[in-house]
């Protein structure tokens, strides 16, 4: 009886092996090459394949896992990251500086990247060093620091050339860190706030040279208002006495009708005027306060005479 259970045993235990080599499931994004008797014989899709157990057996690939390079019998299809360790690179001044990049890669074929590269992982790592080196080393370290995006788009760009034939697509690739030197940090530091001082003197300089030319305009500008306004004034002044002197004009005008009216024709009117004048200004003279004698003139009468008729209106008056 023991010996019927203990070959029932093996038996069951054989089925299971059998079983369990001959049902594979794919997860989804996965994939895995199946060898037979040391040959390709196909690409495994996601589900549950059946292969012939002993016969058939999974290709076993290299996958880096935590910085680890590991053996898996799967493949995964999605879209994967590679965060390789610093690097030192020389810049085409001759700088030693640190860059660490990523690389986004997606395996497209997985019988390429089987069976036409022995180590996937390190060979993508030693390829992008190689070719970050060639790229930096056109580069000064100015231009490194500056031209990340020139950097990613050519390094992606030969990085997706070559490892085409590994089936294999580089979707994108980023520098994480470019780090010089200390001793060069120290100096571009030095030299970022000579730059600043720099430009806060030109800055200053040209605010004090705004200032001055912004007071000069203002100045002349005053200096033209206050010309328009003096010419303005003038004009007005001088109409305003020509205006005057035409009103005394015209008043004198009406004042000598009304005497031509007064004295009749027979009279002229400058003459009175004139006698009006002259008694005035006698009569001025010998009103003032500090004035102790008048001197006439030697011939007044005949000076009066002279008017023209002027007497006879005196005597009239």
């Amino acid at each position: 009886m023991e010996p019927i259970i203990i070959v029932l045993a093996v038996i069951v235990i054989l089925a299971i092996i059998v079983v369990k080599n001959t049902l594979i499931i794919i997860s989804q994004s996965e994939t895995m090459i199946i060898e037979r008797l040391g040959k390709y014989y196909a690409t495994l899709k996601p589900g549950i394949n059946l292969i012939i157990p002993f016969i058939d057996k999974p290709k076993n690939v290299v996958i880096l896992q935590r910085g680890r390079y590991l053996y898996s019998s799967t493949i995964d299809l999605r879209e994967q990251v590679y965060d390789f360790d610093k690097q030192n690179v020389i810049t085409k001044d001759n700088v030693l500086t640190e860059i660490n990049a990523l690389i986004y890669f997606q395996i497209v074929d997985p019988f390429k990247s089987v069976y036409e590269i022995n180590n996937l992982p390190n060979a993508i790592e030693k390829l992008t060093q190689t070719t970050l080196r060639n790229i930096i080393g056109e580069l000064e370290l100015d231009q490194t620091l500056t031209s990340r995006d020139t950097i990613n788009t050519k390094l992606r760009a030969v990085l997706d050339d070559a490892t085409d034939k590994w089936g294999v697509k580089v979707n994108r690739v980023e520098l994480q860190d470019i780090t010089p030197p200390s001793s060069v940090l120290q100096a571009m530091e030095k030299q970022m706030q000579a730059e600043r001082n720099k430009r806060a003197t030109i800055l200053t300089s040209e605010g004090q040279k705004a200032a001055v030319i912004l007071k000069s305009e203002g100045d002349k500008t005053a200096i033209i208002n206050k010309a328009e306004a003096d010419k303005q004034m003038a004009i007005l002044n001088a109409e305003g006495e020509a205006q005057a002197r035409i009103r005394k004009a015209e008043a004198e005008a009406i004042a000598i009708e009304k005497i031509t009216q007064a004295v009749g024709a027979s009279t002229n009117p400058a003459n009175y005027l004139l006698a009006q004048k002259y008694i005035q200004m006698l009569q001025e003279l010998a009103d003032g306060e500090k004035t102790k004698t008048v001197y006439l003139p030697y011939e007044a009468t005949n000076l009066l005479g002279s008017i023209g008729g002027i007497k006879d209106l005196f005597k009239e008056q």
